[in-house]
């Protein structure tokens, strides 16, 4: 400094002013709130720890009588990381500049805000930039410090039918640009879905949910799955598979799995043959088919049919014929 008030000086007065600018750039601090009255945000001249002068801005405290109020001042045009940490569940918390409007965290929400002065009122720019706002968010990175994987995470405005403030978590695709959206239902009450702690154990499982939201892995019992053509002599079903059964050149025999509530088992004449080469349906064990202690013979041409198990007394019954 050669002119000046402070001629010939170094020191502690210009490395204080080093830090102000470094606070400037990334600092970090935390602001009490005051119950039911305002908190006026200013600049320190020459001193370093002005709330005002950092970046990151969090709110801190439990409003246990009435709203908080946060202000800064019409010309200080900045922009701030407002984090919203008040632990009551009561009171609102606004930050605003001293002669505008501003941004205001309903009564027990809490989170983080992008914030900036546009000179008049304090804007949410929230959304623009991709963040959550008012409401508690985390985001999983890697060792890296990035997005694990080719896709990018982004928020969006709400669309359609969504209500208020819902907003659709979408992982884009790097090059087409297309993305897979997940966004809340409008619904009255909170839930959490819980994943299962593992991929699927074989291929074509499906979750399903206790309820209470628990997911888990399990085989997928419903439809049925349908086999190639059989044009033997014997057969073992399995529970939930189709037969297309082929008797052009031979009877066959079908022998029925052992039976449990809810088994199906499908049959359809593949060639038209069963009236001269008849289908036998064969019984697991003592399991009984209509009934009957007693094997069944299909003998009509075309015929098709599935068999449902029910239990010991009536064993496999005719659920279409």
């Amino acid at each position: 400094m050669a002119t000046g008030e402070k001629a010939g000086t170094w020191g502690d007065l210009t490395n204080t002013n080093w830090d102000i600018v470094e606070q400037i750039a990334g600092g970090y601090t935390t602001q009490a709130l005051t119950d039911n009255d305002t908190v006026a945000l200013a600049k320190n001249d020459g001193t370093t720890g002005a709330t005002l002068a950092t970046r990151v801005i969090k709110l801190t405290g439990t409003l246990s009588v009435g709203n908080a109020i946060v202000t800064v001042p019409d010309a200080a045009l900045n922009w701030w990381l407002v984090n919203n940490a008040e632990g009551g569940s009561t009171y609102t918390v606004t930050f605003k500049t001293v002669g505008g409007t501003g941004v205001t965290w309903a009564a027990g929400v809490t989170g983080t805000k992008l914030l900036y002065n546009d000179g008049t009122n304090i804007v949410d720019a929230s959304a623009d930039f991709g963040s959550v706002a008012g409401s508690t968010t985390e985001i999983q990175y890697n060792n890296a410090g990035a997005f694990a994987g080719d896709s990018n995470l982004a928020w969006v405005a709400a669309t359609g039918l969504n209500i208020g403030s819902q907003k659709e978590l979408r992982l884009l695709d790097t090059t087409g640009g297309q993305y897979i959206g997940m966004k809340a239902a409008s619904t009255t009450v909170d839930y959490t879905l819980t994943m299962p702690g593992g991929i699927a154990t074989s291929n074509d499982q499906i979750l399903t949910s206790t309820t209470g939201g628990v997911l888990s892995w399990v085989d997928n019992s419903g439809g049925t799955s349908w086999q190639a053509v059989v044009t033997g002599t014997t057969k073992t079903a399995v529970a939930g598979e189709g037969y297309f059964i082929d008797t052009t050149s031979n009877v066959c025999t079908l022998t029925l799995p052992a039976g449990t509530l809810g088994d199906e088992v499908s049959v359809i004449d593949y060639a038209g043959t069963f009236d001269t080469n008849n289908l036998t349906v064969g019984r697991n064990g003592s399991d009984k088919i209509e009934g009957s202690a007693a094997d069944l013979t299909v003998s009509i041409e075309r015929a098709a049919f599935t068999l449902v198990f029910t239990d010991s007394t009536q064993g496999w019954l005719l659920k279409d014929k």
